[in-house]
């Protein structure tokens, strides 16, 4: 059996639209075993127990980049990933369906191949980059060679997360569907330096820096529309000095608070305020996709 842990992750922070990403501890596991009666899926809903199911088609490419035959198998999800709530869900999906089968046949599947596939699959590198790599990653496609480009940040340990989770999704469909076609120079140059200077105050720590940089234009106007609580969310983030982002597409909005203190008086607050949303302080994840193989009980490998 392979087992295939892969995090949860937040994307765009504010400014990064569809390059700038963040892994975090929320995780999907899931458990990969040969099957002769056919394929078995459990643990999603009725409706993606098939071969349209996203990990059973990522699982599929990947076999068929490494020109091996598609193995007959039983896939068990379990999952701490919300659907269609912007924490990457899809992400997820991709980078374990590629994992696995890279660990099927050997190991054959280098994390760069995995990011490139999934890039394919997905169409931007925002949230499969941390999904594999872990941390916080920027990523863009070289638009010469088609092959994607990365780098890693470290995050301050001083700086605190809350995930807000509503109890209602919205689609990425839905989401990119209400945003312009076109933006001018003033709104693009206001991106580009606010998100190099985030990448610096969230290595730094420096909350101050933070609040002043992570201020969208291209996508955080126009999204905002879908969330009805989003201002009422922010708001109260900005009384506890944090700073406030809308998570992937929605619904989900991250909170960066300053330290532990104000991230424990801001949680209660917001449980308070929205009692039907999960909220739940999130960690950075750091190590990314992972993987094991496991016999009777016994890892015989990672």
């Amino acid at each position: 059996m392979i087992k295939v842990k892969v995090p949860a992750t937040s994307a765009n922070l504010g400014v990064g639209f569809d390059c700038m990403g963040l892994a975090v501890s929320l995780y999907s596991e899931f458990y990969f075993e040969e099957n002769p009666a056919g394929l078995e899926i459990n643990g999603c809903p009725s409706e993606y127990q098939n071969e349209h199911n996203l990990v059973y088609q990522a699982f599929v490419k990947g076999c068929k980049y490494l020109d091996e035959p598609v193995p007959s198998i039983k896939l068990t999800i379990a999952s701490q990933v919300p659907v269609a709530r912007g924490l990457g869900s899809s992400a997820v999906c991709i980078t374990a369906g590629l994992k696995a089968a890279g660990v099927w046949f050997n190991n054959a599947l280098s994390k760069e191949e995995i990011l490139k596939l999934a890039i394919e699959m997905e169409g931007h590198p925002d949230n499969v980059t941390p999904s594999i790599y872990g941390g916080l990653c920027v990523t863009f496609l070289d638009d010469e060679a088609g092959e994607p480009v990365l780098a890693q940040y470290e995050v301050s340990e001083s700086l605190k997360f809350a995930a807000l989770i509503p109890d209602y999704p919205i689609s990425t469909k839905e989401a990119r569907a209400v945003l312009p076609t076109t933006m001018n120079y003033a709104t693009a140059i206001h991106q580009v330096s606010r998100c190099t200077i985030m990448a610096r105050a969230l290595e730094t720590g420096d909350d101050r820096l933070l609040h002043q940089t992570c201020h969208d234009l291209i996508h955080e106007p126009y999204r905002a529309k879908l969330i009805p609580e989003y201002g009422q969310a922010k708001k109260m983030t900005e009384a506890f000095h944090g700073t406030m982002y809308i998570s992937g597409s929605g619904s989900t909005l991250m909170a960066i608070m300053p330290d532990q203190e104000a991230a424990d008086f801001f949680v209660a607050e917001a449980q308070a305020a929205f009692p039907q949303w999960k909220i739940n302080e999130v960690a950075i994840d750091h190590d990314g996709l992972q993987s094991e193989v496991i016999e009777r009980g016994e890892v015989l490998y990672r």
